[in-house]
């Protein structure tokens, strides 16, 4: 993608001596909804720090829109749409003076910022709420008025740090919903940060952080086609024993995870007959489902993507 609107080469970050971010390289295409899934600590938040120009990185490059973020950061900011996970709106001023005030700092006045209100109101279905003080609104249209003040400036490249975290799981789904639709409407290039897989599964590509290192890289559909078959989770009180055995019994290799045997099978529900007839004594309750981007993530690390990382 020689037109990546951001290209991200061997960046490398520490904080002491705790790594941040170890070689992470990755390019997101104009128009794409990209998405930087992992733990807590796992280097995302460092990620998003960096691509907005807060902090310079120790070595690498990144690039938004062909502007180096350590050598042209009014370039950048320009061009720029950021919305941070705790909250920037003024929950005492209207809607509209929110906009208004933030329109003001970009140099933005007169028909030209009312004109602009005008038109990411609308865009965001705010219109009827302009007049309202943001402290009175719910959850999910504070989190459309960040949105607004980030689209207000003619932003062509969306950074969100985890954009959904305290909403309910409706107005998580609307938020996104409106992310879509100007990703569509605008070919608006947006790059997430997130925990959730909920809205990993809605973005075109996600690339998976951990301990500072990107381990996997792709459509949400072809990371859940590398697990492979159906995931079967079985609880039992001697969980190395069962794996053991299992591997002797089915020659399957499973992983232990939070006091669990994690196994990968085609047929999924054919391996849970046959663990129960084998071990009926040892398998204290078993379930099986289809791959997710957890059960990606747990084969690839061998710890879960709830599990912080220091």
């Amino acid at each position: 993608m020689s037109d990546a609107a951001v290209r991200v080469e061997h960046l490398r970050h520490r904080y002491g001596e705790r790594v941040a971010l170890d070689d992470v390289s990755f390019e997101v295409a104009p128009g794409e909804l990209f998405g930087l899934l992992g733990p807590n600590g796992g280097g995302k938040s460092t990620l998003f720090k960096i691509l907005s120009t807060l902090v310079p990185a120790e070595a690498g490059e990144a690039h938004v829109l062909g502007h180096d973020v350590r050598r042209e950061p009014a370039a950048v900011r320009r061009r720029l749409g950021v919305v941070f996970q705790h909250p920037s709106v003024d929950a005492v001023l209207t809607v509209d003076e929110n906009l208004a005030h933030h329109g003001r700092l970009y140099g933005l006045g007169g028909e030209r910022l009312r004109a602009a209100i005008d038109t990411v109101t609308a865009r965001l279905a705010l219109v009827e709420r302009r007049g309202d003080r943001v402290g009175t609104l719910s959850g999910g249209l504070k989190r459309r008025v960040e949105l607004a003040k980030a689209l207000l400036v003619g932003a062509e490249v969306l950074l969100l740090d985890e954009p959904t975290t305290g909403l309910d799981p409706g107005a998580r789904r609307d938020f996104l919903v409106y992310l879509r639709e100007l990703r569509a409407a605008e070919r608006i290039t947006a790059v997430l940060t997130t925990h959730d897989m909920d809205e990993a599964e809605l973005c075109d590509r996600v690339a998976i952080l951990d301990r500072g290192r990107v381990v996997a890289l792709g459509t949400p559909a072809a990371l859940r086609a590398e697990v492979g078959g159906d995931v079967v989770v079985v609880r039992t009180a001697a969980p190395e024993a069962l794996r053991d055995g299992v591997r002797r019994r089915f020659g399957l290799d499973g992983t232990l995870v939070d006091g669990t045997l994690r196994l990968e099978r085609a047929r999924g529900h054919e391996l849970v007959r046959d663990l129960i007839e084998a071990f009926r004594d040892d398998v204290d309750a078993v379930t099986y489902g289809k791959p997710t981007l957890e059960d990606l993530f747990v084969r690839l690390t061998g710890h879960r993507l709830s599990e912080p990382q220091g």
